[in-house]
């Protein structure tokens, strides 16, 4: 893992060119923000560019950590209930500044018709009723370890998330594919198009509001739910390992992988690959402001249980996704510059 600790005059540098920002917008979900996010990110400090460039490019490990960024915790109030109550007057604007900035300067970022109502920044923290759901908003279960998104072709290269409480220092999983013994898998195997990847519970339509008053949206999210439901039903195939044979990409998500039907040899290898994952995985355990950037065709992330209190100090994250190849969505997406995929 790669880190880099902001210093307090990091922060005092930070502190006005991202106020600045702020005052000009209402919201990070602001389309002009998005937009200009790379162009603004030049402003940062060089050396958080040049370690994000570096970690872009050279690919020295599958997790980076940018960690310092001042955040007060009283400021912020309350843990919100539901990722619902946090888009508008965020206490953590400032913050998500910040992130958005360090997430354009590895690519773009972009979100989903699928989940959190299409934003492009989510918010990851426990809702009531989901403490045994197999997503990101449970408590009481773990959150399997997986790749994000790993049954869609346009997920993406990075997941990043920013800590901004964390009381109970949970911590998230991580397994680095560099760590991996991969003389001992069987790598041929799992580079056939033999697996079968189920979309994850985060988007299936019980998990979004029924209507966002858009008819233009509704329909093409309705589309993309009915999309969600025929891969529900009718798995597609895909291989496992991707990219160089000696040091491979993955993508697998284990609790959402239906092993009906594979040969005896794919069953082999995909266990052994999942062996070995499991006996290298590790704990991070992030502190508000921390930014942690996962690469998400080297790695897979999950995150240990713990018990929610809804007192209003609850654990709270921010997530992006980010792509480097933005076009690669283009048949997903209604407009060149539009970051959400249908």
């Amino acid at each position: 893992m790669r880190r880099l600790t902001l210093t307090p005059e990091d922060n005092a540098e930070l502190s006005p060119m991202i106020a600045e920002i702020a005052k000009a917008y209402d919201t990070v979900e602001n389309p002009e923000l998005i937009r200009r996010a790379p162009v603004l990110a030049r402003s940062l400090p060089v050396h958080v560019l040049e370690f994000l460039e570096e970690y872009r490019i050279g690919e020295p490990s599958a997790l980076c950590v940018i960690s310092g960024l001042d955040v007060d915790e009283a400021q912020l109030g309350h843990t919100p209930e539901h990722w619902r109550d946090s888009q508008y007057d965020s206490p953590a604007f400032p913050q998500e500044v910040f992130f958005l900035l360090c997430g354009s300067v590895l690519g773009d970022v972009f979100g989903w018709a699928t989940q959190q109502d299409g934003r492009i920044m989510h918010d990851v923290l426990p809702i009531k009723g989901h403490e045994h759901y197999e997503i990101g908003s449970n408590s009481l279960q773990h959150l399997s370890w997986h790749t994000e998104d790993a049954f869609h072709p346009c997920r993406g290269d990075y997941v990043a998330l920013m800590c901004l409480k964390n009381p109970d220092a949970v911590e998230t999983m991580v397994c680095d594919a560099a760590d991996l013994d991969w003389p001992a898998i069987d790598v041929e195997t799992l580079f056939a198009a033999e697996f079968t990847q189920m979309p994850d519970n985060s988007h299936l339509p019980q998990n979004a509001t029924e209507s966002t008053g858009d008819p233009t949206i509704d329909r093409l999210r309705a589309r993309s739910f009915a999309l969600i439901q025929s891969w529900n039903e009718h798995p597609v195939k895909r291989p496992v390992l991707f990219g160089d044979r000696a040091q491979p990409y993955m993508a697998l998500d284990p609790y959402h992988m239906k092993t009906e039907g594979w040969s005896e040899a794919s069953l082999r290898a995909f266990q052994g690959l999942c062996d070995q994952i499991e006996a290298n995985m590790k704990d991070v355990s992030l502190r508000p402001g921390d930014c942690v950037f996962i690469d998400n065709f080297r790695a897979v992330h999950g995150r240990k249980s713990f018990r929610p209190r809804y007192d209003g100090s609850d654990r709270w994250l921010k997530r992006l996704n980010i792509t480097r190849n933005l076009r690669g969505s283009r048949a997903w997406r209604p407009a060149a510059d539009n970051r959400i995929i249908y």
